[in-house]
C-alpha cells in the first residue's frame, strides 16, 4: 500500500510541481537520508549545508525532513519512499552505498527528484530524475597537504624528526578512487614544500569506526610517523593525535575544540551552494545537472581557520598564496609534468584510462590525461583517481 500511494503521490507531484515553472521556493520540500547522524564529522558536515542553505533560502521547518542513520541497504529505498509518502518533491542522500536504492526510487517515482553525493551513474543512467553531486575537494586536500609540509619542515628544522626523512601517516576508509585521490592529493601538497616527505596509508574498511581509527592513527604513530591526517568519519585519529601529542591534519570540520594541541587545519566540502542550486532548480521547474562539480571558486571547498597556535610559521599566508593560484588554474594538483608526480616504482604517467562510466565491470574506458594533467572530477563529478604515486607505502589494501 505505501509504495501504491507512493506512486500516486509522484504522479500528482508531476501536475503540480514539474509542469508549472515556479520561482517560489515554498513549494519545495527537502528530504535528507543520512548514513549516520551528527556524531559523523561526514554526516554532520552535510547536516550544516543543510541547515546553512535552508536559512539562506528561507524555508520553513516543515519544508525539510532529514532521516538519520540510515544502512546502505533496501532501508534507504523505503525511507525515499516514506519521504515521497511525507511530500517531498527533492530528496537527496549522501553516502556511495545508497546510490542503486536511489535509483530505485528514481526509476518507480519519476516526478520527483532524486540527487546523491558520491556516486557515479547518474550520467549512465540518464535518468531525468536522478543527479550525482561532489566537489572537487582534492584542491582542499592539497591545501591541507601543504599546511602539512610546512609543519614537516618546522619538525625537521628543529631536529625532532622521529626518523631520517619526514614521514605522514594517513587513516583512510576504504582503497577506493575517492580515498586514494584525496589522500593522493594531500601527499602532493606536502611534496609541494616538503620535498623528502613519505608517506604510509593504513585502511579501516570502514567509514566510521572510532575504535578502529584510533587504533589506526596509534598504529602509524608508533611507526614513526610525525603527523598524521585522514579520510574517515570520527574522532579517532584526532584523538589519537591529542593522545600522543602528534601534529593531526582532519577532515570534514575542525576539531580544534577537542584537540587544541595537535589540530593544524581540515578541509571539507560545503555543500550549502549545492543545497541551495537544487531546491532553487526545483522551485524554477529547471533541470538539475546530472553530474555536478564544486569547485574552490564556487565555495564548495574550503578550510577551516588554521590553528596559528599549532601549525608552522608562516602557514596562513603560504596557503593563502596557494589556493589563489589553484583558483586561476597557475596550479594543478594532478600535474603529470611536475618532478613529484611519478607513479609508483618512479616511472612518469602520460597517459591513464579510468573507470569512469562504471558498469560495474571495472573496465576502464576513458582517457584522463590531457593538457599535461590528469582531469579530476571532469568527466563526472565523483573522483576515478586511482593511481598508485611513488613515496606513497599502502600498509593494507583489502
Amino acid at each position: 500500500m505505501k509504495k501504491f500511494l507512493a506512486l500516486v503521490l509522484c504522479a500528482a507531484l508531476c501536475l503540480s510541481v514539474f509542469t508549472v515553472a515556479s520561482a517560489d521556493v515554498a513549494e519545495v520540500k527537502l528530504g535528507v537520508i543520512l548514513l549516520h547522524d551528527e556524531d559523523s564529522t561526514y554526516d554532520l558536515n552535510f547536516i550544516n549545508g543543510v541547515n546553512e542553505a535552508v536559512a539562506a533560502l528561507g524555508l520553513n521547518d516543515d519544508q525539510v525532513i532529514v532521516y538519520r542513520n540510515i544502512p546502505e541497504s533496501n532501508d534507504c529505498y523505503e525511507a525515499a519512499m516514506e519521504l515521497v509518502d511525507e511530500g517531498c518533491t527533492l530528496i537527496f542522500a549522501d553516502s556511495f552505498g545508497h546510490e542503486e536504492f536511489m535509483i530505485k526510487a528514481a526509476k518507480e517515482c519519476p516526478d520527483v527528484q532524486f540527487c546523491h553525493a558520491t556516486g557515479t551513474k547518474a550520467h549512465t543512467e540518464k535518468l531525468d530524475n536522478f543527479h550525482n553531486a561532489f566537489a572537487a575537494i582534492y584542491e582542499g586536500r592539497y591545501l591541507a597537504g601543504v599546511a602539512a609540509g610546512l609543519k614537516l619542515n618546522e619538525i625537521k628544522a628543529n631536529g625532532k624528526l622521529k626518523g631520517e626523512v619526514p614521514l605522514m601517516g594517513y587513516v583512510g576508509a576504504f582503497p577506493y578512487a575517492e580515498v586514494i585521490s584525496g589522500f593522493s592529493s594531500f601527499y602532493l601538497g606536502a611534496k609541494s614544500v616538503c620535498p623528502d616527505v613519505q608517506m604510509k596509508v593504513q585502511f579501516t574498511g570502514s567509514w566510521y569506526d572510532y575504535n578502529g581509527e584510533n587504533a589506526a592513527a596509534t598504529a602509524l604513530i608508533g611507526a614513526g610517523c610525525d603527523l598524521i591526517s585522514q579520510h574517515a568519519d570520527s574522532m579517532g585519529a584526532p584523538t589519537a593525535c591529542e593522545d600522543a601529542g602528534i601534529p593531526n591534519v582532519s577532515y570534514n570540520g575542525s576539531t580544534q575544540k577537542n584537540c587544541p594541541n595537535t589540530f593544524i587545519v581540515s578541509s571539507r566540502i560545503n555543500w550549502a551552494p549545492y543545497f541551495q542550486y537544487i531546491v532553487n532548480q526545483v522551485a524554477n521547474g529547471e533541470a538539475i545537472d546530472a553530474d555536478w562539480t564544486g569547485t574552490i571558486a564556487t565555495g564548495s571547498v574550503v578550510l577551516t581557520d588554521i590553528n596559528t597556535a599549532v601549525a608552522a610559521e608562516g602557514t596562513v599566508e603560504t596557503v593563502a598564496d596557494v589556493k589563489a593560484k589553484l583558483e586561476k588554474g597557475e596550479i594543478k594538483v594532478f600535474d603529470t609534468a611536475a618532478d613529484n608526480f611519478m607513479l609508483l616504482g618512479g616511472a612518469k604517467i602520460e597517459s591513464y584510462i579510468a573507470d569512469v562510466d562504471d558498469m560495474g565491470d571495472y573496465v576502464p574506458e576513458t582517457e584522463v590525461v590531457s593538457d599535461g594533467y590528469f582531469h579530476e572530477s571532469e568527466y563526472r563529478s565523483a573522483p576515478y583517481f586511482d593511481v598508485k604515486l611513488d613515496g606513497i607505502e599502502w600498509l593494507n589494501g583489502f
